[in-house]
């Protein structure tokens, strides 16, 4: 598996096998990219369910200024810090080694926003009503948010003012969900 673009385009990445990793295909990042366009330069990146870290390596390789990633599996975690050390990418780089809807909590607690979150659960997972209202509460006026799902199941709407859903992009068995963060400032 390599990276997609940016100044890190076409550098390898370790891919451990773990049962239910399911790495998002050079193809399908490559789309999500295509949809996020210039809002990546300069952002602030979520990778929620990060996995081997290759969406937010992405996002640090095409400009954005910081990516946290969020990733519960301690070899999954220790092969994101593996791949961003192998991609030599500039940005400032944090892994939570926790579980999403925790973590996602704690950095709403501690104030943090983003300009872009990506979630890319596993697609057996039962619900995501938590993780995604959680995610949206950390979404910046104007932001996005972007859910990698299968294409057969459907994702409820965050229930936070100024929440909407924008298009769906199908890609064979995956999907990519985007949700907008329409400017109206979010209750304190």
């Amino acid at each position: 598996m390599k990276l997609t673009g940016g100044r890190a385009r076409g550098r390898r990445l370790r891919v451990p096998r773990i049962a239910g990793l399911r790495p998002t295909s050079e193809r399908l990042r490559e789309a999500l990219f295509d949809i996020l366009g210039s809002r990546i330069d300069g952002a602030a990146f979520l990778d929620v369910f990060a996995g081997t870290g290759a969406i937010g390596l992405d996002a640090l390789s095409r400009g954005a200024t910081s990516a946290v990633f969020i990733e519960s599996n301690s070899r999954a975690a220790r092969a994101i810090e593996e791949n961003l050390a192998l991609a030599d990418i500039e940005g400032a780089a944090r892994i939570i080694e926790r579980p999403a809807e925790e973590a996602l909590r704690d950095l709403q607690r501690a104030g943090e926003r983003f300009d872009v979150i990506v979630l890319d659960p596993p697609y057996a997972a039962v619900s995501l009503d938590g993780a995604l209202q959680a995610a949206a509460g950390l979404l910046l006026p104007g932001a996005v948010m972007v859910v990698e799902h299968a294409t057969r199941r459907e994702i409820a709407m965050p229930q936070v003012r100024g929440m909407r859903q924008g298009r769906r992009y199908v890609h064979g068995d995956s999907t990519l969900t985007v949700i907008h963060h329409d400017g109206l400032p979010l209750p304190a």
